[in-house]
């Protein structure tokens, strides 16, 4: 059977008669910035179909350039495509937004954490990424185990972020320390002219 078929038998004998329906479905695109502009015009064909999902994009850029092309736009979605979604504004979590989150995600993965230990992991969260501080939880767990703790303590927490830097801490690191690497692209590129593209 081919799909035309199949799309045929249930449209015109199951949904006539009250024993099915066709429901869309929902595409879920995260970090739409990263697709290019073949992927755009394939959503805006698909999206005119009969048959188009639900489609929600998600991205944290702001202007930048569309990819495979040379033209800048808003989260880097063409504006054609743009002009047919409905955005929505999201806001920086708030310091007890960033707890609650925490919290469901240690009883999630069966950690216990103090109340000092929440705050401390709270206030990294808020001050590097809540990715970042959910990834702690784990690694805090482990070392409060590794000390046979029941419950993750401010201590567990300050090891593990000394243990493993965000973003940022990396970053400075890696400028601090770069000479010392085996590979140095930075003063590569400071001796080459900067190339166009």
């Amino acid at each position: 059977l081919t799909k035309e078929k199949v799309q045929a038998v249930v449209s015109t004998q199951s949904t006539g008669e009250g024993k099915a329906e066709i429901v869309p479905g929902v595409l879920f695109v995260d970090e739409v910035h990263m697709l290019d502009i073949e992927c755009f015009s394939y959503l805006n064909r698909a999206l005119e179909h009969d048959m188009a999902p639900v489609l929600i994009m998600a991205t944290n850029r702001g202007i930048t350039k569309i990819r495979g092309t040379s033209y800048v736009s808003p989260h880097g979605i063409p504006i054609d495509l743009l002009d047919r979604l409905l955005i929505i504004a999201t806001t920086p979590y708030t310091e007890r937004d960033t707890k609650q989150i925490l919290s469901i995600r240690c009883e999630e993965e069966d950690v216990e954490m103090s109340e000092e230990a929440m705050l401390v992991l709270t206030k990294i969260g808020r001050e590097t990424s809540l990715r970042y501080a959910i990834q702690l939880i784990t690694c805090a767990n482990l070392v409060c185990r590794k000390r046979n703790g029941t419950e993750v303590s401010v201590d567990d927490i300050k090891r593990v972020y000394s243990l493993f830097l965000d973003e940022t801490r990396s970053s400075q690191y890696l400028k601090e320390y770069q000479q010392e690497f085996m590979f140095n692209e930075v003063n590569e590129k400071a001796e080459r002219p900067m190339e166009v593209s």
